[in-house]
């Protein structure tokens, strides 16, 4: 369940920026300006550029088992995750005063077509993509009960409230307030059922999705920016151990963004 935190005080701060031209920009002006150490020595990192470079920083300080508050400042173009980019003195207040908002990622054990067995997790969502033109069919299986038996689409995907209004809220999906404990199960261009639109799931549920005729119609599996090919099946569910922390300017959180999303005409 996403937590929000009191202001708290940071002791040393790293600053990363991705290989935009705004973004460096920005990080040789910002780097100049103050005092900086290496990620491995900070408490908080200040993240320079958009959605995209936030989850890839985030996903290596998971690969590294070392994770610490994230605040972003959007150099990109959507920049959900991020703050506004404002530069000047006022940065270190500004990450002082953010307020923390912790969120747990999706676990995904997937096993491809030759018996191998591949962890990943994923911030946004999990998605199920079929890699040719022949339409993925597809076994729905919430907490251990067939749900859906063939599902004939070009993809099925796994959303938690924070990745709702990514690709989930492009496929149609809902959007799911960060407190709200649930998922969404979202089709892609669903042929069979044509009446299933999705699901909402309560996030202590387990999905799991098993390929049917993966030699005729090979499916893919991709946690946020990772992919894997020739998928037989698919299991997830919420990593309650881990913990990630973003850090928001007050009155531009999260939460606030995804009620004012569903707002937007």
């Amino acid at each position: 369940m996403p937590q929000s935190q009191d202001p708290q005080e940071f002791g040393q701060l790293a600053l990363i920026a991705s290989d935009t031209d705004r973004a460096q920009q920005a990080y040789a002006e910002l780097s100049a300006a103050h005092a900086w150490v290496p990620l491995k020595e900070a408490d908080a990192v200040v993240v320079l550029g958009g959605d995209g470079f936030m989850l890839q920083t985030l996903h290596a300080m998971l690969d590294k088992g070392r994770v610490i508050p994230a605040y972003g400042m959007n150099l990109g173009t959507v920049g959900f995750l991020m703050n506004r980019y404002r530069n000047g003195s006022s940065l270190l207040k500004r990450v002082t005063k953010a307020r923390a908002l912790k969120i747990a990622p999706l676990a995904m054990e997937a096993v491809t077509k030759d018996g191998a067995r591949h962890a990943m997790r994923a911030i946004n969502e999990v998605s199920l993509l079929r890699e040719t033109r022949q339409t993925a069919k597809i076994e729905v299986s919430v907490d251990n009960r067939v749900r859906i038996q063939e599902l004939v689409c070009d993809g099925v995907l796994l959303a938690t409230p924070a990745g709702s209004t990514a690709y989930n809220l492009s496929a149609n999906g809902p959007i799911l307030p960060l407190d709200s404990e649930l998922l969404a199960l979202t089709p892609i261009s669903t042929f069979r059922p044509r009446r299933w639109g999705g699901a909402i799931l309560p996030d202590r549920s387990s999905v799991h999705f098993r390929v049917l005729e993966p030699e005729k119609r090979p499916v893919s599996a991709v946690a946020d920016q990772k992919e894997l090919r020739d998928i037989a099946e698919v299991s997830l569910a919420i990593d309650r151990e881990t913990e990630l922390v973003l850090l928001f300017d007050p009155g531009h959180a999260l939460d606030e963004r995804i009620v004012a999303e569903q707002f937007v005409v």
